[in-house]
């Protein structure tokens, strides 16, 4: 087997050490993204606490655009963020409820907290959460979500 040219080598360390280098297509690994089933699945998911990133979309050329966008995303904040897609035609209840009528749009679901009891007898089997949910309405890019994290105080990763 040929040894890789410098060049090579110069181009292979660039894209293993740059989160921004845009030449080529990253290797992403496995997808991150997680597809919304049951809205049980998703209120477990709020209980781990970490803040989810949910799309709702419809089939649409935006749509091809914005997964592309959501598995970065997914990558580059994982385990901090979570991100999740709703095909709505599927699950039209969960979507419904949203009162949106524009197609995809992405809400951000925040600082889950279990909520108190405030001194009334509640079912024990259910959990009552909290959740602030954000808009987004920011630029759909990689970009855009680490600006949004930011801006509103969402520990995106290690450094914050």
């Amino acid at each position: 087997m040929e040894e890789p040219s410098f060049f090579d080598k110069m181009i292979s360390r660039i894209r293993e050490t740059s989160k921004y280098y845009t030449g080529y297509p990253k290797d992403l690994g496995p997808s991150r993204v997680i597809h919304f089933t049951s809205e049980r699945e998703f209120v477990q998911l709020l209980h781990e606490g970490h803040p989810i990133v949910v799309a709702f979309t419809i089939k649409c050329n935006y749509s091809q655009h914005l997964d592309k966008v959501l598995e970065e995303a997914a990558a580059e904040f994982y385990p901090h963020v979570k991100f999740m897609r709703v095909e709505c035609p599927k699950y039209p209840g969960f979507c419904i409820t949203r009162q949106r009528k524009d197609y995809p749009f992405v809400e951000i679901f925040h600082s889950p907290q279990q909520a108190a009891n405030q001194g009334r007898i509640v079912d024990p089997n259910i959990t009552k959460y909290s959740v602030k949910v954000l808009p987004f309405n920011f630029d759909t890019s990689v970009y855009g979500f680490r600006e949004y994290f930011k801006k509103h105080n969402i520990r995106a990763t290690d450094q914050n």
